[in-house]
């Protein structure tokens, strides 16, 4: 009897060892596999008179995403296109402007050539004016012309003068001085056309 109560008690004893051997290893493999305790992230930068701090947003990015880098460089790139081709309408203004002073000097008549530089002149301001954000307006010119030279020699001098304008004003600029500009040359070409004593 003593001997089995003996066995009864060893049995127990190694039962209650092994347990506790098993419960010691089951919390230490749980502290192992656990991950460590967060730490807090220190604040993000704000202004001195800011009192509140905002959370970071997941979504945002300081840099931008590539295609937003892209997209923006591309835009850059033809705006910057169009205000060079604005720069050489410009110029081209100015140029057939010169050529109609010089082949109309002393004449009381506009031929088939000076017609078709005086169209394309105007077409060519129209274009700036548009693109400068301008629309058509009532323009009273001071100086008015009286005959066909006086009104090509305003016409070279105000198409060179918005040649500079486009020139000198930054393409992401809406310049009200190249819309009057625009406005003041289509005016005299008007004026000019009113002068032809064709039939």
């Amino acid at each position: 009897m003593k001997k089995t109560t003996l066995n009864r008690v060893q049995i127990c004893a190694r039962f209650v060892l092994v347990s506790c051997a098993l419960f010691v290893l089951a919390v230490s493999v749980a502290a192992q596999t656990q991950p460590p305790p967060k730490t807090p992230l220190p604040p993000r930068a704000q202004d001195p008179g800011s009192s509140t701090q905002t959370p970071p947003n997941k979504d945002e990015s300081p840099l931008g995403s590539f295609e937003e880098e892209i997209r923006a460089k591309r835009a850059i790139k033809a705006a910057e296109k169009d205000h060079q081709e604005n720069v050489h309408r410009a110029h081209e203004i100015a140029d057939l402007a010169k050529d109609l002073q010089k082949t109309l000097k002393e004449k009381s008549t506009i031929d088939h050539d000076s017609i078709k530089k005086l169209d394309r002149i105007e077409k060519l301001t129209k274009k700036i004016r548009s693109e400068a954000g301008g629309e058509e307006e009532e323009v009273d010119i001071i100086d008015r012309p009286a005959n066909i030279t006086a009104a090509v020699g305003q016409i070279a001098d105000s198409a060179e003068s918005l040649s500079k304008a486009v020139e000198n004003t930054p393409r992401q600029v809406v310049s009200a001085s190249v819309i009057g500009k625009a406005n003041v040359l289509l005016q005299l070409i008007r004026l000019l056309r009113a002068f032809d004593s064709r039939p």
